[in-house]
């Protein structure tokens, strides 16, 4: 009888703990100014059902349009997106309980800033419009100290619209943490840095990669084992696959995000790969509205499963929640987030019929509790 017991409550803990498992926390970076935001939201998200309850947002935050949390899960870094006045704000953050409490900030000196990543030492930001990379340090209390280093990046492209000056538009930390790259759309290149975390300025130029001119990189993302990367090009929907070892990079497949025959204005934007990496997805914008699935092959090239509408315009950010069951796609300009069910054999996504409805979601970051 004591052991039936036993096995039946250890049965129970399973199962609870499972059930936590499906269980993470959603944080949402916003736009501000375009309707009625308070920020940084952060939502209880369940990875069976896909349902999503509201926790918890800051207050009187200016466009924290890209977000980042720490290794630790302890605290949230964003950006705040304010022209000339453009700042990185600090955030304590208690997932347990889905809290964000404000801790400082810091004047960026450069605006426009778009994407934002974090280590142990160092915030480190791309702004779009100075055309720029800036790092921060970060106090003990996990505060930001003042502006460490900024790094101008010069030059245009053959795009006159959109390509007259420098245009960084992500930063990411190679998969050995010994670099750090940037896209910049406005010249057509990935920027390679060392990078020291404890130095007094932590990036140094290493080289830098020209891709196909007008294309625009804008996004990227690495595989697991860091021997490939995945670029999505903004300007002509060009997705490029690369070879990647030490910060060198070797073209092995371009493929599109564009579906054929269409000829309407688009942006391409935001780009994942499945928790499983048998599956990469990338956006599409303004007139397309798309994401795309690409199965990934054995030799780690692309080939196109399928692609659908997002069911909203501006699909800026998605995620992929850390069970691979959902996908969720933030909508800048019908305020919504679109959750989607992910078919893990097929990589197909179906609407769900469920919505996030809140402002302008430009990011979107799935934490645990």
């Amino acid at each position: 009888m004591k052991k039936s017991f036993l096995i039946a409550f250890a049965l129970l803990c399973c199962e609870q703990f499972q059930a936590q498992e499906k269980k993470f926390n959603l944080v949402i970076g916003t736009y501000t100014k375009s309707c009625e935001s308070k920020g940084i939201y952060v939502y209880d998200f369940d990875a069976e059902t896909g349902v999503s309850q509201f926790k918890s947002a800051t207050e009187n935050i200016i466009n924290p349009s890209f977000v980042t949390v720490s290794k630790k899960n302890d605290f949230v870094y964003s950006v705040n997106e304010d022209g000339p006045k453009s700042t990185v704000s600090a955030f304590s953050y208690d997932s347990k309980n889905a809290k964000l409490d404000f801790l400082n900030k810091q004047k960026i000196q450069n605006p426009g800033p778009c994407y934002i990543i974090n280590d142990d030492k160092n915030v480190i930001t791309a702004n779009y419009t100075g055309g720029s990379v800036a790092v921060f340090g970060k106090n003990k209390n996990g505060s930001l100290t003042e502006l460490k280093q900024l790094i101008e990046h010069s030059g245009k492209g053959v795009n006159p619209a959109r390509q007259e000056k420098s245009h960084v538009h992500s930063v990411q930390f190679s998969p050995d943490h010994k670099l750090v790259l940037a896209t910049d759309l406005g010249t057509d290149k990935l920027y390679v840095y060392q990078y020291d975390s404890k130095a007094v300025k932590p990036l140094a130029l290493k080289d830098s990669i020209s891709v196909k001119a007008g294309s625009g990189p804008r996004h990227f993302v690495f595989s697991k084992n860091g021997r490939k990367l995945y670029l999505l090009q903004e300007l002509d929907g060009t997705l490029s696959v690369f070879d990647y070892k030490k910060g060198k990079m070797q073209l092995v497949q371009e493929t599109t995000v564009v579906a054929d025959g269409f000829t309407k204005p688009f942006t391409a934007a935001d780009i994942h790969i499945s928790p499983d990496e048998k599956f990469l997805y990338a956006t599409n914008r303004k007139e397309a509205n798309t994401i795309s699935c690409f199965k990934i092959l054995k030799d780690g090239k692309l080939a196109l499963a399928s692609r659908i509408s997002t069911l909203g315009d501006g699909p800026r950010n998605f995620a992929i929640d850390p069970s691979g069951n959902f996908l969720l796609v933030g909508h800048q300009y019908t305020n919504n987030v679109v959750v989607f069910k992910r078919n893990k054999e097929t990589g197909a996504l179906t609407d769900t019929g469920k919505r996030i409805e809140l402002c302008a979601p430009v990011c979107l970051v799935f934490t645990e509790k």
